[in-house]
């Protein structure tokens, strides 16, 4: 790779990282698989940094790959494996505020989060939070549109109840902050 090509990588990874690794938080709920996950991602953006800055949304793009490492990942991964941490238990988990990140931080909506099934977890944070469109949440997680669909339906109804049921204001936050 050129020095100058080499340079915009570095400062994509700089301005992006945060961004990356909090997806990557939210689809796989353990900070450890989490730091994999982006690690493993920007070694392949690297390898085909070219093709990445040509995307028409580069960002989109690069979440769809780490979408796809995570997938990847669980494939791999012991099924005895529970993730067990939360966002706010994280070294600096402030540093980055924003409003994802304090959707995240509020307890009910992590724990209502963590009871989607991971298909539906996965369908939520790329569509509300990567910003993917529902052809690129497909492609992605190899399912049809529809499928993806039918599982935000579901998800957002599982979380819009689940919320309610914990906190009668949840739901109000959640849509400002969406």
């Amino acid at each position: 790779m050129r020095a100058r090509e080499e340079e915009r990588y570095v400062r994509f990874v700089a301005e992006r990282h945060a961004g990356l690794y909090r997806t990557a938080f939210l689809l796989t709920g353990n900070h450890h698989t989490a730091q994999d996950a982006v690690q493993s991602t920007l070694v392949k953006v690297y390898t085909s940094w070219k093709r990445v800055r040509r995307a028409d949304r580069p960002v989109a793009y690069v979440h769809r790959m780490l979408a796809n490492e995570v997938a990847s990942m669980y494939r791999r991964r012991s099924a005895g494996e529970v993730p067990t941490e939360r966002p706010q238990d994280l070294p600096g988990a402030r540093r980055h505020a924003g409003p994802e990140e304090r959707l995240v931080q509020a307890p009910a909506l992590w724990c209502a989060l963590q009871d989607l099934s991971e298909r539906q977890r996965a369908v939520v944070v790329l569509r509300y939070y990567a910003d993917l469109s529902e052809a690129e949440i497909a492609d992605t997680l190899g399912i049809a549109p529809g499928t993806v669909k039918a599982h935000a339906h579901a998800a957002l109804a599982a979380l819009g109840a689940t919320l309610r049921a914990t906190d009668p204001f949840a739901q109000t936050r959640v849509e400002e902050a969406t």
